[in-house]
């Protein structure tokens, strides 16, 4: 379904990527797990179009998306949900369902992506009318989350879903993710914790210093010595 075949990834004169290949396929939940500034976020950024790739390409169900305008992928079939958020802080949570709309060619299927939305959040159903930037951290990421549902791709890139987050609440959303991909949605995972990651993901890449250096089933990475060292606490 994606392909991404020996990318380079540049911010300004520094080399954020070098040479990243790795696929997912259909109906996976595939990881990147590694340290901060090991380019995972611009993994994905490079896929959604945000940042543009200086060699390689980019592969999504057949057709070339390495030099495509980060509107035409959403509407390729591509949803990110960024690190950090990115909520609009001053409207209401039914607005920023709303604004995640816009890259949707059939408005019909707002109704129905709403209900299934409200269904994995019901929190998010309460709290329609309220201003977003005054929900607590957990809501926050749910809306986040939430706006990608919305256009009902069926590829979704998630970046750091669990970061700031209470124990609880990283539960709740992992599974609300095993959910998603419940639903026949295909899964790229970036996050930092490697341990949770793991435990829902089929396939994962470990990811250092731009280069990707080990690869395998979550249960291969979860029994790898390295892998624990770095980032079990193992």
């Amino acid at each position: 379904m994606l392909e991404v075949r020996n990318i380079d990834v540049f911010y300004g004169s520094i080399c954020a990527l070098k040479g990243v290949s790795f696929s997912v396929e259909k109906g996976e939940i595939v990881s990147i797990i590694g340290a901060n500034g090991a380019g995972k976020s611009t993994t994905l950024r490079a896929i959604s179009g945000i940042l543009r790739a200086t060699s390689g390409s980019i592969i999504y169900d057949g057709h070339d998306i390495t030099h495509t305008p980060p509107h035409l992928i959403a509407r390729m079939g591509i949803s990110h949900v960024p690190e950090g958020r990115g909520i609009f802080g001053n409207l209401t949570v039914q607005e920023n369902l709303d604004v995640a709309l816009s890259s949707v060619k059939d408005r019909k299927s707002a109704g129905p992506n709403q209900d299934k939305v409200f269904s994995l959040f019901p929190r998010l159903k309460e709290r329609r009318r309220q201003i977003s930037g005054t929900l607590s951290g957990g809501e926050q990421q749910m809306l986040a989350v939430g706006r990608g549902l919305m256009q009902n791709n069926p590829f979704m890139l998630l970046d750091e879903p669990s970061m700031g987050l209470s124990p609880v609440l990283t539960e709740e959303i992992f599974g609300v993710i095993t959910e998603i991909n419940g639903l026949g949605k295909t899964v790229l995972l970036v996050e930092q914790n490697a341990f949770k990651a793991l435990s829902i993901a089929h396939r994962a890449y470990v990811l250092e210093t731009g280069s990707l250096v080990l690869s395998g089933t979550a249960r291969e990475l979860r029994d790898n010595p390295d892998v624990k060292k770095a980032y079990l606490g193992g």
